[in-house]
């Protein structure tokens, strides 16, 4: 991990050392606090001005957090106090948290979504402002789109059932305004408004995604 700065960058023109990728980036400001989802289930804060400098190949980022071997990082996200996000594992399982259940004082981090043998927290993502549906997609490429009031707010849990898989588990999750359709970035953005088919009830199968869906099969 490590901190450029600057607003504006091209997180792919940064260099690596050998062996190194990008995996996750995010824009802040040096004044924030930095929410560090990893697979376990955990949340960690790193605050923005103490990461290491962009001028070097940076550090691994179990120096500042202490996340167990054989999990990774799943997300980066600003602090925002009064923000929420939706939480999920890769079986399927899920709840809405608030931002201020998501801060951890220690490099052990917070235990936020309860995981089973066998299973890891898959996805984060925020609750748009107004947000009345959530859409799921499996690693199985089906859609699901359910109200939001079907999932519960909570601080720690193993939440409920989003989603049921035959095969796979759980890829990604968003918010959306039904209003304004279901959006997804694929080389560029682009809005479903004609999503009637794939809404249901929460932990139902759903349908196949529609023509046009990325092939990571995620909404971002």
């Amino acid at each position: 991990i490590r901190g450029m700065k600057g607003h504006g960058l091209d997180p792919e023109a940064a260099k690596f050392k050998d062996g190194d990728e990008l995996y996750l980036s995010e824009e802040v400001m040096s004044t924030d606090k930095i929410i560090l989802m990893a697979s376990d289930g955990r949340a960690f804060t790193l605050p923005a001005d103490k990461l290491p400098g962009g001028r070097g190949h940076g550090e691994p980022i179990r120096l500042m957090v202490d996340i167990p071997n054989g999990h990774d990082p799943i997300s980066l996200a600003v602090f925002e106090t009064g923000k929420k996000y939706i939480v999920a594992s890769d079986k399927g399982r899920g709840f809405i948290v608030p931002s201020d259940d998501l801060m951890a004082q220690t490099k052990n981090g917070k235990q936020v979504l309860n995981v089973g043998a066998g299973e890891e927290a898959a996805a984060i993502c925020d609750v748009m402002d107004g947000a009345d549906a959530v859409a799921v997609v499996g690693e199985n490429r089906k859609l699901l789109i359910f109200p939001i009031d079907e999932l519960p707010e909570m601080g720690r849990g193993k939440g409920v059932i989003l989603q049921r898989y035959n095969k796979g588990g759980l890829l990604d999750v968003t918010t959306m305004r039904t209003a304004e359709g279901l959006t997804w970035k694929s080389g560029g953005t682009r809005t479903e408004t004609e999503f009637q088919q794939w809404v249901g009830k929460r932990a139902q199968a759903g349908l196949n995604v529609p023509k046009g869906f990325p092939r990571s099969g995620r909404f971002s």
